[in-house]
Formats: C-alpha cells, structure tokens, sequence
C-alpha cells in the first residue's frame, strides 16, 4: 500500500482519536441529550469529539482554517481549511445504533482534496485524497458496475424522500425505479455506494460538514458526486452520491 502523505495521515490518526472517544459514550444510558437552535440534537460526545480533532489541527497546523458542526469557524492564514463533522448520524448515535461516524475533510484552495470517514462501532476507516485512489481499511474499493435501475440498490436519509409529494425530479424518480430501496442514511449510506455495496444514496438537506469528505471517497473509487442540480459542490441543494453508469445518467437527464 502506498504511504499516506502527511495530510491524510494526521486526517486518519484524529478521526481513530476522535473514535475512540465516541465508543467511551456509545449506548450509555445516562448519555445528556441537548437541542440545537435548529432542533437537531447535539451530545457531550460529539462536542469532546470535534474539541479532539481542533486540538490536533491547532497543534500540527495553527496557520489552518477548521470549520466544524459544533463550534464557531476558525479563518485560515493559508487558504487551508478542515471541515468536521465528529459525530455524523448524531440519532443514530443516541438510540445505540452503530451507523454513525467520523467525518474529516481538507480543503485547499477552496477545492476538498481529502476525506476520511470512520465508523468506530464497525471498525471501518474509509479515506481518499485526490489522486490516490479509495480505501477500506487500507484495502482499494471501488463502485459497482451496476447500470440497469432494476437491479440498483438506493438508500435514502430523510423520510421526506418517500412522503414528499410525487417530483418529477429524476433522483426521485429513483424510489419508483430501483430495484431495492432502503433508509441506511447518513454518511454509511454513501459509503455503501463508495464500496460497491449500493449503487445511489440520496440526502436532501446537506450542510458542508455532512458531505466534504464524502466527495473524494466516492470519486477517487469511481462514482460522482452531485446535489440536485447537477453541481459537484459541499454547499449545494442536497448531495447524491452514485456509481459512475447510474450517476452519469442521471446528471444527462438533470441538465435535459
């Protein structure tokens, strides 16, 4: 296997770092639950979590920039910036559920040249950086292959993908067109993509920290990126990830 360089290699150690902390809170029963100004809820494991992570960056890299889920962005000094979101599937995480996880991104020059994603309950550590290709624990993955909708798999996040109102939107023509379709969201389901094991996975309301490092993974193992109108962008409407066959049609009938 080819050497991390030294980006992806710090990236790597604070997500494992940061991990390790959420599995000290996981399934508690006493974990404190709080509300957000947005209503989505925030725990003391994903605040210590993101603290861990900025901690590491001030220390290796102080001239960098962090923007983070929980806590005020820091300005870069260098046209660097790292996007966390420590506890990705922060829900899952409370009701016990092993699908949440780790997410780091860097960004140069306003481009997301790396990201890493860990599942600490699973023992999964997905990571790319532009370039080098995608990883499972050390070992290439790559997309399936899978073009014919009939037998694609497609996972979702919110329950507004089913209930919304019939759209004539071609990602959510998917639900009636797919083969198998199924509610493993949150960050695992665009890994899922990434490893082959799904060929699409839909969120509808994405912030940065919920998709920077899902970019790279997904694209360096052959798949694409894009939210609803067809922009590979982490600020968009939304965030699709697919493999290339599916993806490539669906952006074709997006721009038509």
């Amino acid at each position: 296997m080819t050497p991390l360089t030294s980006d992806l290699q710090l990236a790597v150690e604070m997500a494992e770092q940061a991990g390790q902390l959420t599995l000290s809170y996981f399934s508690r029963k006493s974990l404190q639950v709080f509300t957000k100004r947005d209503a989505s809820p925030v725990t003391e494991a994903d605040r210590k979590a993101e603290e861990l992570i900025r901690s590491a960056i001030a220390s290796r890299n102080p001239e960098d920039g962090v923007l983070g889920e929980e806590f005020e962005e820091r300005p870069s000094g260098n046209n660097r910036r790292w996007i966390i979101d420590p506890i990705d599937g922060t829900k899952a995480f409370i009701h016990g559920v092993p699908l949440y996880g780790v997410m780091i991104a860097l960004e140069i020059d306003g481009t997301v040249n790396l990201g890493v994603v860990h599942f600490p309950a699973l023992g999964e550590l997905y990571y790319a950086e532009k370039g080098g290709g995608a990883f499972l624990n050390g070992s290439p993955i790559a997309v399936s292959s899978i073009s014919d909708l009939k037998d694609a798999t497609v996972l979702y996040t919110e329950k507004e993908y089913l209930l919304d109102t019939l759209s004539q939107h071609p990602v959510d023509q998917l639900r009636h067109k797919a083969g198998l379709v199924r509610g493993w969201g949150d960050c695992y389901g665009h890994m899922l993509v990434a490893s082959g094991r799904a060929e699409v996975s839909v969120d509808k309301v994405m912030s940065p920290w919920d998709c920077a490092a899902l970019i790279p993974i997904v694209t360096e193992a052959g798949g694409c990126c894009f939210d609803y109108r067809g922009k590979t962008t982490i600020s968009g409407e939304g965030l699709v990830s697919a493999n290339k066959a599916i993806g490539r049609a669906l952006l074709a009938e997006i721009e038509g």
